[in-house]
């Protein structure tokens, strides 16, 4: 959930439809000028209690963000008199609703280049709150932590959010508060490159779910999930989130895409610094003139951009396509996972391979898919196969892909180095969430702090 960037205040006011079409048309480059972006988010907690540490006081959020930008040389990003994020070095760090870190990583040239910013971005945090007791947790969802525990950032746009998300899903508070993921970003290079890399990226999501999968537990309990952060984006806001089935339908573009965020209900508006609760208004309206709460005013392409990022399917467009289907975890699953997706979508030999996978799920197919993966991991079935055996395959079409780039690191080795983890847990058929699950129940005997040193950074 990225923190919307800082307005300019002379953004073009929007005329019509075709602006927003063109912007994310805006978005095609050349294969040579593609490049990666990976996002992480990570829980912090205090190590003296297990527990999520505040906002404020000596080890604090604000306490971090601060000594953070003093070790890394990153600018303080403010909202009013809150230090609520870092940016530096074409990358920045911000906060989810219950204090997670995110980091939003640089556009980068290949994976290589991905798994050195994450290292230096740890090693920086570790050197940062070791001293203060603090450490960080890779998981995809609070393992023990009630809703209750959990702090609240003093982000105006997560006001918003919390008072609109119960009306709209019972899931959408756990959501803010006590889940973690990782993302990657990738180009295209027209509109028919978009739209081909993004129904395969969502038929796909699924498998990456479980390939992926690292939330077991709930409050201490085994979830029934191999992982129920899949499961609460289920109940959170029908409205913003799932599968965009329209994705499958002939003639899909960039038009299309822009249809169905004008009909996705507003959050907020950003005036002067302050966000106005625009929860379930019309951006169409507001592109007449008629948000009830800005009568006569119209939007800019920054509230556009605003508005873009307050959807939350599976695979996000804006001038880019972004991966959602992944829990938090350890460190080198942040590497795995753009390893995946560029191997998979990079390549136009294994981006037809992976489609060809796909091709035959119906909707229904797809939509039992995206449950069934979140639940039983890689036991789920879709079109006579397991999500193991159709997650070693498409493992394999990645690796091809990588092959092809041939990116080589420091040790000369190509990226696929970095999908070997994940096959082999698709080889073992057990989740990282049902792993964990049962390890803290058995093995750690529900103790908290064995399950907490065994997962943290």
């Amino acid at each position: 959930m990225t923190t919307a960037k800082e307005t300019t205040g002379d953004a073009p006011l929007i005329d019509s439809k075709d602006q927003l079409v063109a912007y994310l048309a805006a978005g095609s480059k050349p294969k040579d000028q593609w490049r990666i972006g990976t996002e992480h988010e990570k829980f912090v907690f205090c190590e003296t209690n297990l527990k999520p540490v505040p906002y404020e006081g000596e080890r604090g959020i604000r306490a971090i963000l601060e000594a953070l930008g003093k070790e890394t040389g990153w600018s303080l990003i403010m909202e009013d008199d809150h230090p609520i994020g870092l940016k530096g070095e074409g990358a920045s760090v911000s906060l989810e609703p219950g204090g997670q870190f995110e980091l939003s990583g640089a556009p980068l040239e290949n994976v290589h280049e991905t798994c050195d910013e994450v290292h230096r971005h740890l090693d920086a945090v570790k050197k940062v709150c070791e001293p203060m007791g603090v450490a960080f947790l890779g998981m995809g969802f609070a393992p023990t932590w009630t809703l209750d525990d959990v702090p609240q950032m003093p982000k105006a746009r997560y006001d918003i959010m919390r008072r609109y998300m119960p009306k709209r899903g019972k899931l959408g508070l756990d959501m803010m508060h006590r889940t973690c993921t990782v993302q990657v970003n990738l180009d295209f290079a027209s509109e028919a490159d978009m739209a081909k890399k993004f129904k395969t990226s969502l038929a796909l999501q699924p498998i990456a779910t479980a390939l992926f999968a690292n939330s077991g537990l709930y409050e201490g309990k085994d979830s029934g999930f191999a992982s129920y952060r899949a499961n609460i984006w289920t109940d959170t806001d029908p409205d913003r989130t799932g599968l965009l089935n329209f994705v499958f339908e002939d003639g899909f573009g960039f038009e299309q895409y822009v249809d169905y965020l004008l009909d996705v209900p507003m959050y907020f508006v950003r005036r002067e610094g302050k966000f106005l609760d625009a929860a379930g208004l019309s951006f169409r309206d507001f592109m007449k003139g008629e948000l009830p709460i800005l009568p006569g005013e119209k939007p800019t392409m920054d509230d556009w951009e605003d508005h873009l990022s307050t959807a939350f399917p599976e695979v996000r467009l804006k001038t880019f396509l972004e991966m959602r289907g992944a829990d938090g975890g350890p460190w080198a699953r942040i590497c795995a996972l753009p390893a995946f997706w560029v191997g998979l979508l990079y390549d136009d030999s294994a981006l037809g391979a992976a489609w060809d996978v796909a091709r035959g799920w119906s909707e229904e197919e797809r939509e039992a898919l995206r449950g069934d993966a979140a639940k039983l991991g890689f036991k789920a079935e879709v079109g006579g196969r397991s999500v193991q055996e159709i997650a070693l395959e498409v493992l394999e079409i990645s690796r091809q892909g990588l092959r092809a780039r041939a990116r080589l690191g420091n040790l000369k080795e190509d990226e696929t180095t970095y999908l070997d983890p994940l096959a082999k847990i698709a080889k073992s058929g057990i989740t990282m969430g049902e792993f964990t699950a049962q390890q803290y129940l058995g093995e750690f005997g529900e103790d908290a702090k064995k399950l907490f040193d065994a997962c943290k950074y």
